[in-house]
């Protein structure tokens, strides 16, 4: 079929006026003017009147677990107390709950324009059937600890192994350790090898708060104290900081997603730079937690592939009379408000083709290009081609149509 728009935002190219997509089972076939596709065959022609046509956004980290925990838990002074307080909220929930959470965070990515998304699994049990229950393309990140259970890193690692290789091939799914400090290195060494030796991606949580840096880089501070009482073995503390943890333990790979990446010691940028380590950035719950400025631009000096994606929703700011929701449009914002003097065209591309890229899927999803998969979303615009960028940038509200693979996923009522 063709979709034709008022606008079409390929992203990997220039806006087009009056454009199309000739869409061809699960591929797009073409992008371009009508007037030079509409030649070029005799499928039905949907008209998105009044609209700019795009591809999918790609969210590239998100908790859909902890969707329905959005306003329970209140900034605090020290992020260990926000650790204690989600573990506490966690441990109060069963599998049904998780489960409505999970869905209910779909169903708000699929409405804001989502149409990949990287998620954080913390309860496999809920696989595969949740997904399911959306339409969207899921990769889902099997969270792996340790440090308070005292179970041994192989017998950790091969439950994690079990279980993805006893998915359907509907979905995708990878390994998660969480963060340096809540794992320990022989789990993060087994991980890493085994995300290399399979062709999986690897995510985990890095130098996400000034006192996690402050414990690897100077064995002291509020975390190592208190992870210190609770037993853990500090002795990989005070010898560099949480990058050049992960760099001794093997992670720092192209396959790697190291979400966060907030505090970084000179020459962290660079080590992520020649590892083609991709550095995943989640505006509002840098902001909730008030951390120090996002390093992008020692990032991007450093070639660092930057993208975005939503965290979850209990670390989103609640704002009198609405309801929080995980929206990758509202996490784009978020970055345009702090980095003023980042074109929107530079902010879109974070929150699809670095995204497709993280994930090991460039030329595949977040662009519309010949033989890329068909997602695609519909925002409604009325302005000139010149700003279809800011405008995409600072859209609110739902999509009007949303496509996940050739199929049509999602439709509003005008």
């Amino acid at each position: 079929m063709f979709l034709r728009a008022r606008v079409v935002l390929p992203v990997a190219q220039p806006p087009i006026d009056d454009g199309a997509v000739l869409v061809s089972g699960q591929r797009i076939e073409a992008v371009g003017r009508w007037k030079d596709l509409r030649s070029r065959g005799v499928g039905p022609v949907v008209h998105l009147d009044g609209t700019i046509l795009m591809p999918g956004l790609v969210n590239a980290h998100c908790h859909l677990d902890y969707t329905d925990m959005a306003g329970e838990i209140a900034p605090t002074k020290r992020f260990t107390d926000w650790i204690k307080t989600i573990t506490m909220a966690k441990a109060g929930r069963i599998y049904a709950d998780f489960a409505q959470s999970w869905v209910r965070g779909a169903q708000m990515l699929l409405r804001t324009g989502t149409t990949t998304v990287a998620d954080i699994e913390a309860v496999p049990e809920l696989l595969p059937e949740v997904w399911q229950a959306t339409p969207l393309r899921v990769f889902s990140f099997l969270e792996l600890t340790g440090v308070k259970s005292r179970r041994e890193p192989e017998t950790i690692l091969h439950e994690a192994i079990e279980k993805i290789e006893s998915l359907p091939t509907r979905g995708a799914a990878g390994l998660s350790p969480h963060a340096p400090y809540s794992t320990a290195p022989g789990l993060l060494r087994l991980s890493a090898a085994t995300a290399r030796e399979k062709g999986w991606r690897l995510v985990t949580h890095v130098a996400e708060s000034d006192s996690e840096f402050e414990m690897f880089l100077h064995a002291r501070g509020e975390m190592f104290d208190w992870l210190k009482r609770n037993e853990r073995d500090m002795a990989d503390c005070g010898l560099g900081s949480p990058v050049q943890h992960l760099e001794r333990n093997g992670c720092l790979s192209d396959n790697l997603l190291a979400v966060h990446a907030n505090y970084l010691a000179p020459g962290d940028a660079a080590l992520l730079g020649r590892r083609s380590v991709s550095v995943v950035h989640c505006p509002r719950s840098h902001t909730f937690f008030q951390h120090r400025r996002f390093p992008r631009e020692e990032l991007a000096r450093a070639r660092v592939n930057i993208c975005l994606g939503t965290d979850s929703l209990a670390s989103v700011t609640k704002v009198r009379g609405q309801a929080p929701e995980l929206n990758l449009f509202a996490e784009m914002q978020a970055f345009a408000a702090s980095h003023p003097d980042v074109p929107s065209e530079v902010i879109l591309q974070m929150a699809t083709v670095h995204g497709a890229r993280a994930l090991g899927l460039q030329g595949k999803i977040g662009e519309l290009s010949e033989n890329a998969w068909a997602d695609l979303i519909a925002v409604p615009f009325s302005g000139k081609l010149t700003d279809s960028y800011d405008a995409v940038v600072h859209r609110e509200g739902d999509v009007s149509a949303s496509m996940i693979d050739g199929v049509l996923a999602m439709t509003l009522a005008a």
